[in-house]
């Protein structure tokens, strides 16, 4: 101990001395009228003794043994501070399930996902980005055949599904319990579902048919086969009076809900028509097709379209509203794509699941995450945070055919770093100023 108390008491007198510009010079040192001293005071504070000091010392002497501490000096992991948090994901975990998924749909308020699979079964999910908090809240098992669509209610407090058993379920999303059940709602099986307000909820079946339920009576308002094939997706306006069909027959079909009657068919396009979304406010109208095309229509103007566009891809099966101008669709080929929409860009590849076709996507409510299911059995995430801070130029610039997208976020393909990157795209834009051509809009 008086070893530990000389070497406390003579580093409390010590102050070290810090050169400075003017000491390196001859002139400055015989300036210089003393050592410069540490700006900061040393302050001594007792520290308890552990291990070989204490049981040398004793346990009277544990409270003397001196400590320096440095004002603006913070030491990691020290007396008091709370132990480091796990380190954050950019994204959630890839959920895995026992079967291809059919559907999927994200909470509008909380961290929830809910998925119905291939063998009827439905699950509910809770996503984080803190490693292994990801996990299974509940299932169900009440469909006799193939989950085809799931959705929640406007409100969050209920999960709507639809199966190829034609019954509609109503499950209570806290705890799972089948709230209502419309068996046979359709004479054929069920394909999409979609809630309107807190009482209304539209459905389609691969016949064709159309049905807006009121779930105060427990029946249909509204009933109407005006598609020859099935009704693959379905979007309603803001208001919740136009109720927007996509069909496998290619056309559009507009319905009043407000009214209960069937408004018009729009003319028929190459190849089924796969999804339909509202964009700019609510004055455009975006169909995916099978051919790989999107085709756009004026909100005013449902019975022929005022613009395509061609997307280098095998076919558009799903297609999710980013921001008001930006779209992220799903294919075969197992990509998904970012589409801006007027002027008409692909923008690059948010995500991909290899080689295996996609059948549904998801964003979540503060349009940061997106979810997306395919037939390898996985959910997976993507950051998409970067897309809405994107601003596309009118200027369409030449783009070399059959090269390869855009990585858009840190898990999509060709994300690694490029150190040539930069210097690449400098000579292509030089060159196409020395063309001067333009290319159309694809990927």
């Amino acid at each position: 101990m008086p070893q530990l108390r000389a070497c406390a008491s003579s580093f409390a007198s010590w102050s070290p001395s810090l050169p400075d510009a003017a000491s390196q010079s001859p002139r400055g040192a015989a300036a210089r009228a003393g050592p410069r001293r540490y700006p900061h005071p040393v302050v001594v504070q007792p520290l308890p003794l552990r291990g070989r000091a204490w049981r040398s010392a004793g346990p009277a002497a544990a409270v003397n043994k001196p400590a320096v501490s440095v004002p603006g000096l913070r030491l990691c992991g020290a007396p008091g501070e709370p132990p480091a948090g796990p380190r954050l994901r950019d994204t959630p975990e890839d959920i895995c399930l026992e079967a291809a998924a059919n559907a999927i749909a994200l909470h509008p308020a909380r961290a929830l996902l809910a998925a119905g699979d291939v063998d009827g079964d439905v699950y509910l999910y809770r996503y984080s980005c803190v490693p292994g908090d990801t996990r299974q809240l509940w299932s169900s098992g009440h469909h006799l055949k193939s989950c085809r669509d799931v959705a929640f209610s406007p409100d969050g407090q209920r999960l709507l599904t639809v199966s190829k058993d034609k019954a509609i379920h109503i499950l209570t999303v806290e705890d799972g319990r089948l709230e209502t059940r419309i068996a046979k709602a359709h004479s054929a099986a069920l394909n999409c579902v979609l809630p309107i307000d807190h009482h209304l909820l539209a459905t389609g079946d691969d016949g064709g048919e159309l049905k807006v339920w009121d779930l105060r009576k427990g029946e249909a308002i509204l009933e109407a086969r005006q598609h020859e094939e099935y009704i693959s997706a379905m979007a309603v306006d803001g208001n919740g009076k136009i109720l927007l069909t996509a069909s496998g027959d290619g056309t559009m079909g507009v319905f009043n809900v407000k009214r209960r009657r069937f408004e018009l068919l729009s003319e028929p396009q190459n190849g089924d028509l796969t999804s339909v979304v509202l964009l700019k406010r609510g004055k455009k109208v975006a169909c995916g097709s099978s051919e790989g095309t999107i085709y756009l229509f004026n909100w005013n103007g449902f019975g022929a379209t005022s613009d395509r566009f061609a997307l280098r891809a095998e076919s558009v099966d799903c297609m999710v509203p980013i921001t008001e101008s930006i779209v992220c669709t799903g294919s075969l080929d197992g990509v998904i794509r970012a589409v801006n929409i007027l002027p008409n860009r692909v923008l690059g590849c948010v995500g991909q699941h290899m080689g295996e076709p996609i059948e549904q996507l998801a964003v979540a409510p503060d349009g940061q995450l997106l979810a997306s299911c395919a037939h390898d059995q996985k959910v997976k995430f993507w950051d998409i945070s970067s897309l809405g801070s994107m601003v596309v130029d009118e200027y369409r610039k030449k783009k070399k055919r059959g090269g390869p997208l855009k990585a858009l976020s840190s898990k999509a393909p060709g994300s690694g770093e490029d150190f040539f990157a930069d210097l690449r795209e400098e000579q292509e834009a030089t060159a196409e100023a020395a063309t001067g051509s333009d290319s159309d809009d694809s990927d």
